[in-house]
């Protein structure tokens, strides 16, 4: 199964706060500190002024324990063993685990250490058990959606999140580059796939663009970052447009009632075209008040059942 949480350690982020190790294991720091007392499960050391800090090692430890005790094994009993017992368990279990904890753990490990072969390792394993689609629905979307957490509470950098971003953006790219070059293309339904001006979160529109290919349908992806009057140009080729955008930051929450109704007027005058679109920023407007050829979608499984 993995080679579980075996890690290169070097001198990038090695050293956490008790509220890093809540964050980052969903363990209380109060249970933490029970535990510790209570059983001797992790050894903080303390900083000239007193305050804990613990090592990566701590880390890594707590969340095999974490998974353990999540599977049904007692604090005491994955107390009486040794780490090497415990990393041990931890891949026995792991083994019939139909949850995604331990992939997720173990992705989550490889962006604190930005340890590449721990990715590809967990990836490759992943591999074995389903395909490509799934590992995107069922791992890296609910680890992105941790990894937004952990960056709006500090416990990682914008470096650990761009470090992990690029290794799912290349797996989306390969993946998709494998269908284009053997799936049929049928020109009849084009989709265009862009994101709006400084809008740069472009990993959920990437994996629309897999799912379109993959259904036989001809996809234009634009990506990041492009104006509006910049589509227009799409208008002089297609006759049948279904616009695709994400707007997870952008616009704000004040201008998109302002950006949907421009894109009605220059981009939806003929009636085949429409606009679907999907993102956190869509809480901010009345989804009931937009015209029918403005779709939204609460996730991407909606949308793609659309397709």
């Amino acid at each position: 199964m993995f080679n579980f949480f075996i890690l290169k350690m070097n001198n990038v982020k090695s050293t956490f706060s008790i509220k890093d190790l809540e964050n980052l294991t969903g363990i209380k720091a109060h249970t933490i500190r029970i535990w510790e007392k209570r059983y001797n499960l992790l050894q903080p050391e303390r900083t000239d002024t007193n305050i804990r800090y613990y090592s990566l090692g701590n880390l890594q430890k707590l969340l095999n324990i974490s998974y353990l005790n999540n599977n049904g094994f007692k604090i005491s009993k994955i107390a009486s063993l040794d780490p090497t017992e415990i990393t041990k368990l931890v891949k026995e279990v792991a083994q019939n685990d139909t949850t995604n904890n331990h992939a997720i753990d173990t992705f989550k490990l490889s962006m604190l250490n930005f340890d590449q072969k721990l990715f590809y390792d967990t990836y490759n394993s992943l591999l074995k058990e389903k395909n490509f689609t799934d590992i995107f629905y069922e791992d890296f979307i609910p680890l992105l959606s941790e990894i937004g957490l952990l960056w709006q509470t500090d416990t990682i950098t914008p470096a650990h999140e761009h470090f992990l971003t690029s290794l799912i953006r290349q797996k989306i790219l390969i993946n998709t580059e494998l269908l284009q070059s053997k799936n049929p293309v049928d020109t009849n339904q084009v989709f265009v796939l862009y994101l709006p001006d400084n809008e740069v979160h472009e990993l959920g529109l990437m994996l629309i663009n897999y799912e379109i290919i993959a259904r036989g349908h001809q996809a234009i992806f634009l990506g990041q970052s492009v104006p509006l009057d910049s589509l227009g140009d799409l208008l002089n080729y297609y006759d049948d447009i279904t616009f695709v955008s994400y707007f997870t930051v952008k616009p704000e929450k004040d201008q998109i009632a302002d950006y949907l109704k421009q894109f009605e007027e220059k981009m939806l005058a003929n009636k085949s075209m429409k606009l679907w679109i999907l993102g956190r920023m869509l809480d901010e407007i009345d989804l009931n008040s937009l015209p029918k050829q403005i779709v939204p979608f609460s996730t991407i499984k909606d949308l793609v059942k659309k397709l």
